[in-house]
């Protein structure tokens, strides 16, 4: 019992960690502090993430500050390369370039000005999932919309593998009947655009809003607020890889042409119909996109 208990506190730690670097990812985030918050000493802590994540803290919060700032440079036009950096916790343009450059092999301007295709190709080889076919999504009008933070448990995915992500939300379908909840939405988040990002490095959560009284203080599952504000919202429907392919075209075709900009918060979807567990391996949704005025 002790040795379970010890896990679920790890996890929960790495899983706590994960949403702050996420949520403050444009601050110096200060690991002491973080390790001062669990009561645990900096080494235990780092040592525990890695075994957790799989990856030291450092290589972490580095991947996530390059990986939305490949994105935002794409999607946000008319924000400098620097305003991109501090939006990702760069404060020096040059510290950022370097990094940048090191991992993508080309500047932030090359990237932006058409380099990002090549990299994008060798992602694409290797995701079953035709990106090109978009001629669906040209006729689905958004509405504009304002949204409340929501509370939200979660179990966190790495990958879009179709099998493992039907895994993870038969955890989550048996939590949900464990706990007798019947009011409720079930939700995924995207970290990541699929197109730029590595399949085994895109983070997908799948998630629920509880929307009744229900006594959840001894769950272990995790949990995290997420930010109210300004959305663009979209009514699909598909099956398994529809989503990301859509998610593909609006920020790169939607977006830049939109009049907005996004933020390094992530995408949603609320799954009316979820297509990982429903019969017809058919989903229906609204996606939700973090906009911001420009």
């Amino acid at each position: 019992m002790q040795k379970k208990t010890t896990q679920n506190r790890h996890t929960q730690i790495a899983n706590y960690t994960m949403n702050y670097i996420y949520n403050y990812i444009d601050t110096d985030i200060n690991i002491d502090h973080l390790a001062s918050k669990f009561e645990i000493s900096r080494v235990y802590f780092q040592k525990l993430f890695k075994e957790q994540i799989g990856k030291n803290i450092y290589e972490a919060i580095k991947d996530i500050r390059l990986y939305k700032a490949s994105n935002l440079l794409l999607t946000n036009k008319s924000s400098t390369i620097k305003q991109i950096a501090n939006m990702c916790g760069y404060s020096s343009q040059p510290s950022f370039i370097r990094a940048f450059k090191l991992r993508f092999n080309q500047t932030p301007k090359e990237w932006r000005d058409g380099g990002h295709k090549k990299y994008s190709n060798n992602i694409l080889k290797n995701i079953d999932i035709d990106f090109n076919k978009i001629e669906n999504f040209l006729q689905i009008e958004p509405k504009i919309v304002k949204l409340d933070s929501m509370k939200i448990y979660y179990l966190r995915n790495k990958g879009y593998s179709k099998e493992t992500l039907k895994k993870t939300w038969q955890k989550i379908q048996a939590w949900i009947f464990t706990n007798n909840i019947t009011k409720y939405k079930e939700l995924a988040f995207y970290h990541d655009n699929p197109v730029i990002t590595p399949a085994n490095d895109c983070v997908y959560v799948a998630a629920v809003f509880v929307d009744e009284e229900v006594d959840l203080s001894n769950t272990n599952l995790p949990y995290f607020k997420i930010a109210g504000g300004l959305y663009a919202s979209f009514e699909i429907n598909g099956k398994h890889g529809d989503i990301l392919r859509f998610l593909q075209w609006v920020y790169h075709d939607w977006l830049p042409k939109s009049g907005f900009e996004t933020t390094t918060n992530p995408a949603h979807t609320v799954l009316n119909q979820n297509h990982y567990t429903h019969p017809s391996g058919e989903f229906q949704a609204t996606l939700y996109l973090p906009i911001q005025y420009i």
